[in-house]
């Protein structure tokens, strides 16, 4: 609000016929003044009888003088004609906004706008040149700002008056020059008297100059066109147009990722070991991180390469189960190795069970984000928040969400909330930032309290934990955690991991938390990869219907000499394993499905471990001479579903009869995932792929990428061919 002025008595109204006689004295004086001083500074012009003596270095000087004189006169007389426009200006009050300027611009020049501070109107300033049009009137107190043509300025004029030397010119001049001044004056004072009687018009004759000048202003120039925005990993297909690849912070770390170390599986001899168990679930974090490493131009380390879980990232044309009471179906192929001659592989694929949205629970989920330091890169909290706010957009009304962050201490930063109370949701998770220390444990502590204080018998209690998985602070040894989760799974409330960032990254960590959490590890390192894992599988993510599930298959010693599980190192369990009900297992969600590959030497074909020269003599080749070698093999899943604590278990046989004679006549999910294998094997070093390489992984790849609605599979293809010229290590920074 601009401060009250003092209220100035009315000034009398000018008279222009005052006006003409002020000027008329002010000239006649000046008249007389040059009479007096001619005589005394020129006897020789008064008749003086005494010679004159050349002055001819003066006269200029002396010209000089009187020039600046009469202008100094002139400037007195104007000042005198203009005081009471002046003193009629001031009492109105200045507009409380609008442009102002002190000093009328030069002609051409637009000057820069100021903020002032509302007050009395300035006075009326100085007359400009009687060349410069006088400014013009604004109909308008807040004109609109339009392009207007500048204003050309008016060529200096170098040469000297030719009449500068003559005193009676010069004072022909300075008349003239002052007559001129007083009617510009007089145009000027008309003007300021419309303005100060039109409220609606500018107050004084220097804001209507600093207005005529801001209308002068020309417009702005366009901005430069920005560069197109860098779209997708550089991988080609449909999948570029999905993601938007995250380029790594300056002040990433670079080096520090850990990863659990498993000697890669190897053949075993059917004669000694004919049954092979492990635990299943559908983790896809390995996919991601080498997808990160490669959009960086470096090959992913070997360990970070789990093959199961690069199968398990893509979805496959199953055939599925009828109902959720019996959760899958199994799905058994037999087709050449493209690698090795004389060798096959057994593709066993387990299609589970899609909940249809009526048949979903509600969902109780406490978001437990990681808001430490070194989680302060572009790919790390901000993408947290971006995936986080597309999760939203899967839950309903009937689901709760809360958030627990960590940084140097733990605390909770909303509690349980109705999922359809977006604005309120997402207000808080944009207002997290990073910075601190990292009490991970601590985190985890109050969110499964805060879980489990909210817990809903009737629907799926789950923790979801975003983080590097860095835990410096408190609590961060890696059995004391897994062993703290895995005390919390048995009151029903399920972990599902998702990592962020490259350079600290602890999968060793999210892997271990997550298998004993009964939930699955996702890598995010895109936002398409964030909408894959939480939009478009939301359900398969959050909603189990199953846990504990493990696979066993027993090898016939007649059909079967040799055999090798590809991947699944670090989900291996014991023979009795399968049947005890208390030996965890994974989970696996709504819809997902499956994939395990066994790489076998048939009875009779070329032996990889060698023959023993005491051992029992190997079967001949098998043939379809006898019942036994009908079947390769025979695949049991065990399974428990969400809310019961017995086992279930469902069976089938390995047949000949869907055998493919050829590679290529094999079913196109199977051929696929066999190129994904492919590929992990070739990143962990092809011990037994033989001239096996990169580009018949993507030849295989190419023919049986099929329907491709998301780009996952033509996303591939162009990762493949960007591993064939990735480095072996990253440069360092510097």
């Amino acid at each position: 609000m601009a401060p009250e002025t003092e209220t100035l008595p009315p000034a009398p109204a000018p008279d222009p016929a005052a006006r003409e006689a002020a000027l008329g004295v002010a000239l006649a004086r000046f008249d007389a003044a040059q009479g007096r001083h001619g005589p005394s500074r020129h006897p020789s012009h008064q008749g003086n009888p005494e010679p004159a003596r050349p002055r001819r270095r003066n006269a200029v000087p002396e010209t000089r003088f009187m020039a600046r004189t009469r202008l100094a006169v002139a400037t007195i007389a104007v000042a005198l004609i203009a005081a009471p426009i002046a003193w009629e200006a001031a009492r109105e009050p200045a507009p409380e906004s609008g442009p102002r300027s002190d000093a009328p611009p030069p002609p051409g020049t637009a000057p820069t706008p100021k903020d002032e501070p509302a007050g009395p109107a300035a006075p009326a300033p100085l007359p400009a040149r009687p060349s410069e049009p006088p400014a013009a009137e604004l109909p308008t107190p807040a004109p609109r700002i339009v392009q207007a043509e500048p204003r050309k300025p008016e060529p200096l004029k170098t040469e000297p008056p030719k009449d500068e030397a003559r005193p009676g010119a010069a004072a022909a001049t300075a008349r003239e020059t002052a007559r001129e001044t007083a009617r510009e004056t007089a145009e000027r004072a008309r003007s300021a008297e419309a303005a100060a009687a039109a409220p609606a018009r500018a107050r004084s004759l220097g804001q209507q100059e600093s207005r005529a000048a801001l209308l002068a202003v020309p417009p702005p120039p366009a901005p430069a066109p920005r560069a197109a925005p860098m779209v997708g990993l550089g991988f080609g297909g449909d999948a570029p147009a999905r993601r938007a690849a995250e380029a790594p912070s300056a002040s990433e770390p670079a080096g520090g990722d850990r990863f659990a170390a498993a000697a890669q599986s190897g053949f075993h001899a059917v004669a000694e070991q004919p049954v092979s168990t492990v635990s299943i679930d559908v983790d896809t974090a390995s996919y991601g991180f080498v997808r990160a490493a490669l959009a960086r131009n470096v090959l992913p380390p070997k360990d970070a390469v789990r093959p199961e879980e690069m199968i398990n990232y893509f979805p496959y044309a199953y055939p599925g189960p009828a109902d959720a009471e019996a959760p899958f179906r199994i799905d058994a192929a037999v087709l050449p190795s493209p690698w090795a001659a004389g060798r096959k592989i057994v593709r066993i694929g387990v299609q589970g069970y899609a909940l249809r949205p009526a048949e979903r629970p509600a969902a109780n989920l406490v978001f437990l984000i990681d808001t430490s330091g070194s989680m302060g890169s572009p790919n790390r909290l901000p993408l947290v928040k971006q995936a986080l706010a597309m999760l939203l957009t899967r839950l309903d009304r009937r689901d709760r969400v809360a958030i627990v962050t960590y940084a140097g201490q733990a605390g909770i930063a909303l509690e349980p909330t109705p999922a359809d109370q977006a604005r309120r949701i997402l207000g808080v998770i944009d207002g997290l930032e990073a910075g601190g220390g990292t009490a991970g444990g601590e985190g985890l502590r109050q969110a499964y309290a805060l879980a489990e204080r909210s817990l809903d018998p009737n629907g799926v209690n789950r923790v979801v934990l975003a983080t590097d998985g860095d835990f410096n602070v408190g609590i961060a040894g890696r059995e004391a955690l897994t062993d703290f989760v895995s005390r919390e799974r048995g009151k029903g409330i399920f972990l599902s991991v998702l990592g962020f960032g490259m350079g600290n990254y602890n999968d060793a960590l999210m892997q271990a938390l997550a298998q004993n959490g009964n939930g699955a590890a996702a890598y995010i390192d895109t936002l398409g990869e964030a909408r894959k894992v939480l939009v478009e599988e939301a359900t398969a993510t959050l909603i189990p219907i199953a846990k504990d599930v493990k696979i066993q298959v027993e090898f016939n010693p007649a059909a079967v000499a040799e055999y090798r599980l590809i991947g699944y190192e670090t989900r291996a369990l014991a023979r009795e394993d399968f049947s005890n009900d208390a030996v965890d297992a994974g989970e696996v969600g709504s819809g997902q499905s499956v994939t395990a590959l066994y790489e076998i030497v048939p009875t009779g074909g070329p032996s990889v471990l060698g023959r023993l020269r005491y051992g029992k003599a190997e079967p001949k080749a098998a043939g379809t001479g006898t019942g036994d070698a009908a079947e390769y093999g025979h695949v049991a899943v065990r399974y428990k579903l969400p809310d019961e604590a017995g086992s279930r278990l469902i069976e089938a046989p390995i047949g000949r009869a869907g055998e493919a004679a050829a590679f290529a006549e094999a079913p196109q999910e199977a051929r696929f995932a066999v190129a994904v294998a492919g590929f992990a094997e070739i990143l962990r070093g092809g011990k037994y792929l033989g001239g096996f390489n990169l580009d018949d992984v993507a030849r295989i790849a190419a023919a049986a990428k099929g329907e491709d609605p998301y780009g996952y599979r033509g996303e591939f293809v162009q990762l493949v061919r960007a591993a064939k010229t990735a480095k072996a290590l990253a440069p360092l920074r510097p």
